[in-house]
């Protein structure tokens, strides 16, 4: 972590699985599925595909009996793969009969979703409600309450629009709202532990569609709790949007040390990776410098001195080949996600770049020298020239991981990095 990333809030601690929520604990990235989870294999397959992107937990819908019953099979599915991740089942509306009729279902899981809007209407509300916290007590499992303005407790929204209505000083219907959400998300902890559920067991999160919206929830949920705060900006969207939305939002929160869990709900693209949505969580909490998870890129956008593509194309290769070594790599090499790989396009602000990151690489721009200095840890060590730059520079990233955060060779001292 860096030395200037923000201090966190001060929350509980809850055990997922094998992960710690909140406390000291690192900002952990989820992510959820988004296959019939009725369907065991395609679900394990996309579960397997988050947890090696990176993803630390992820959700997964409940909604049938058939779903229910397919969660045991996942388990298995994902224990046989070697992947321990932690699975979270996402419940609504009927969430009590489903880990009724299933109880091998809630105790495989390894946390709960509540959505206390979704959960029953009247009288029923708080029956449904109680079943499913009773089940998170018999198999001590974490829950997170999970408000959403597209469905919230109606009667909580009720209730506040009519005290608000007789106020002195009524506020406008969008603060009401805000506040309704926040009330939700308090009242139904407050309720789970009146049911037994302790304290660090339970996460909170309120979710919204608008930054602004989501910034002020969030700031006011965490100056009224101290419970781990799950962030997202929901529906966030497609593409760049998407992307934009969300780092705009989270981005601010995390700066003042609100959240202690992420996820990024990016709208696929027709035909596109789930895994997207985990890559962005992992670069909006390294570039902040809260958490590293791959070693980072560096690279110019280009102008009219780079009218070659040399330098794109090079910075893309190193980039896809740096997240592709990662899961290898994080169990034989310690500290490699904290490493800067500089791709620069000229020498405008190619050298000096290169010599602060931990390998960097000056491509010649237009009407320059047709060489490439490549300076490791500060210093110049070789110059590279021809048709074969990308692969001599791979080479030389692949070596100096081996030699920097390997284990030492016991038969020599020293190795060479560079070429």
């Amino acid at each position: 972590m860096s030395v200037d990333a923000p201090s966190r809030r001060r929350s509980r601690q809850v055990r997922v699985g094998r992960i710690l929520v909140g406390g000291d604990a690192p900002v952990m990235v989820q992510s959820m599925t988004n296959t019939d989870t009725a369907d065991a294999e395609g679900t394990a397959q996309q579960v397997l595909d988050l947890a090696r992107a990176g993803s630390e937990v992820v959700r997964v819908t409940v909604n049938t009996v058939e779903a229910a019953q397919a969660i045991p099979e996942i388990r298995s599915r994902l224990d046989a793969a070697g992947c321990d991740v932690p699975l979270v089942g996402d419940f609504h509306f009927n969430g009590h009969r489903l880990l009724t009729q299933v109880p091998e279902c809630a105790r495989v899981l390894d946390k709960y979703r509540i959505n206390p809007g979704n959960v029953g209407k009247g009288s029923k509300r708080d029956e449904q409600f109680a079943t499913m916290i009773e089940f998170a007590c018999r198999f001590d499992k974490p829950v997170r309450i999970g408000v959403n303005w597209g469905s919230l407790d109606q009667e909580v929204l009720a209730r506040l629009m009519d005290e608000n209505a007789r106020s002195a000083a009524p506020r406008d219907a969008a603060q009401v709202t805000r506040d309704a959400l926040v009330t939700s998300a308090l009242e139904s902890a407050a309720q789970a532990e009146s049911l037994g559920l302790p304290g660090d067991r339970i996460v909170l999160s309120a979710k919204v569609s608008g930054v602004q919206d989501l910034i002020r929830v969030y700031r006011d949920l965490a100056a009224r709790c101290d419970y781990p705060l799950h962030l997202g900006l929901t529906e966030a969207g497609m593409g760049s949007k998407g992307i934009v939305a969300s780092t705009a939002a989270l981005a601010v929160l995390l700066q003042e040390g609100i959240g202690d869990t992420i996820r990024v709900s990016l709208t696929p693209e027709p035909g596109g990776d789930r895994t997207r949505e985990v890559v962005v969580a992992q670069e909006i909490l390294q570039t902040m410098g809260l958490r590293s998870f791959v070693p980072m890129v560096i690279a110019c956008p280009g102008c009219g001195r780079t009218t070659s593509t040399v330098f794109q194309s090079l910075a893309a290769r190193i980039q896809d080949y740096l997240r592709t070594q990662m899961p290898q790599w994080r169990e034989h090499y310690p500290g490699v996600a904290d490493m800067n790989v500089a791709v620069m396009g000229c020498v405008v602000n190619g050298p000096g770049e290169s010599k602060h990151a931990n390998i960097g690489i000056s491509l010649p721009g237009t009407g320059e020298s047709p060489v490439a200095p490549v300076f490791v840890d500060g210093l110049k060590t070789v110059t590279l020239k021809g048709e074969h730059i990308a692969e001599e520079f791979q080479a030389i990233v692949e070596n100096y991981v081996r030699t920097r955060y390997g284990a030492p060779d016991p038969q020599s001292s020293a190795v060479a990095v560079g070429g």
